[in-house]
């Protein structure tokens, strides 16, 4: 950060009072961190305002009950998990438009594997691991394939997710189970869906604020973060550097589908049933959580405390809304708005630095 001295002697010996164009260099530096800081920390401000009116609004302050909070962070957490593996996507400047797709054709398969074992007589907890292991593993093939796609044929990340979203959610998921929700499954899954933590904290939602520390410190802490945000902030540069772009970009975009596969599961433990509907649109939402949580579209910038915080800015919209009555449209017109807000001051922040 820079510093103006007042009737200080420059380097060179000369006498500045800040004046000039050392002065105005460091007027714009003072600016231009003051934006920064201000882009980076504005979605708290927002979630803190959003949570005080919603609060006062609602019949009896109904959003400051234990009840509204569990309902908040059981509908995040599909979200959040999806949002975690989008981050690191979009911080290498690409996008994976097929996570929610992922979410719910992972589920369907795993929980038609787990009924196909339950109608052996196979152990529950065996069949329950099974069937996560099966979600898990088939969401990290499907992210592989697309950062291989991306990489190897060098395919936009844009056209290879949404082929992937359209052959999987519109073509593969409905074509399981007849198109039918996977009921028969085992006692385990809603066990894990209804449990309480000390009466606050469902399982599924402890499931994603351990994912959410644990890929927090990859991002922040390892060479692995930091390799994902050079080659979002300069990938030729990344090369240059000697880092293997391609095999890094393949394996953020099979975190992603991992993820997904995670989601998948904590959806079904929440419903206690597979459904070919689960999934439907949640990219966009944690696109956008991800965007207002201060990610830069362009790559090479986003965090994932700003992650966390725009996923409960988006389940705190839907749930805020409700409390006061305001019709379904109008929370996707909200949250679109939320959006270009977020995108319009990123592109602000740039346009700042350049001059």
């Amino acid at each position: 950060m820079s510093i103006r001295l007042p009737s200080a002697l420059t380097p060179e010996g000369t006498v500045t009072d800040g004046s000039g164009p050392d002065g105005e260099e460091t007027k714009r530096s003072a600016v231009l961190e003051a934006v920064d800081r201000f882009g980076d920390y504005w979605m708290l401000g927002v979630f803190v305002i959003m949570v005080l009116v919603f609060g006062f609004l609602s019949p009896s302050h109904d959003l400051f009950t234990r009840a509204s909070w569990l309902n908040i962070s059981q509908y995040a957490v599909e979200f959040l998990l999806l949002a975690i593996g989008q981050t690191f996507v979009i911080i290498t400047g690409g996008i994976d438009l097929s996570d929610g797709a992922v979410l719910g054709f992972t589920g369907m398969v795993s929980g038609v594997v787990m009924q196909s074992l339950l109608n052996a007589h196979t152990n529950v907890t065996l069949t329950t691991v099974a069937g996560f292991a099966t979600a898990l593993l088939l969401g990290a093939v499907i992210g592989f394939v697309n950062g291989y796609l991306i990489t190897r044929l060098k395919l936009p990340p844009f056209i290879v997710t949404l082929g992937t979203l359209t052959a999987i959610g519109a073509g593969a998921t409905p074509l399981i189970n007849g198109g039918n929700e996977v009921i028969n499954l085992p006692s385990q899954i809603g066990t894990i869906g209804q449990t309480l933590i000390g009466g606050w904290i469902y399982v599924p939602v402890l499931v994603a604020g351990l994912s959410c520390i644990f890929m927090g410190l990859v991002l922040h802490r390892t060479r692995f973060g930091l390799r994902t945000y050079a080659i979002g902030s300069n990938g030729m540069g990344a090369r240059r550097a000697g880092i293997g772009v391609d095999n890094h970009l393949v394996r953020v975009y099979t975190i992603s589908g991992l993820l997904a596969g995670l989601a998948g599961m904590m959806v079904m433990a929440n419903f206690t049933d597979a459904s070919p509907l689960a999934g439907q649109n949640d990219e966009l939402n944690a696109i956008a959580a991800v965007v207002i949580g201060g990610a830069s579209l362009f790559g090479g910038r986003g965090h994932m405390l700003g992650t966390v915080v725009g996923t409960f800015i988006i389940a705190l919209l839907v749930t805020g809304l409700v409390l006061v009555g305001v019709s379904g449209s109008w929370q996707e017109v909200a949250t679109g708005v939320i959006v270009v807000a977020a995108v319009a001051g990123d592109q602000v922040r740039l346009r700042l630095a350049e001059r």
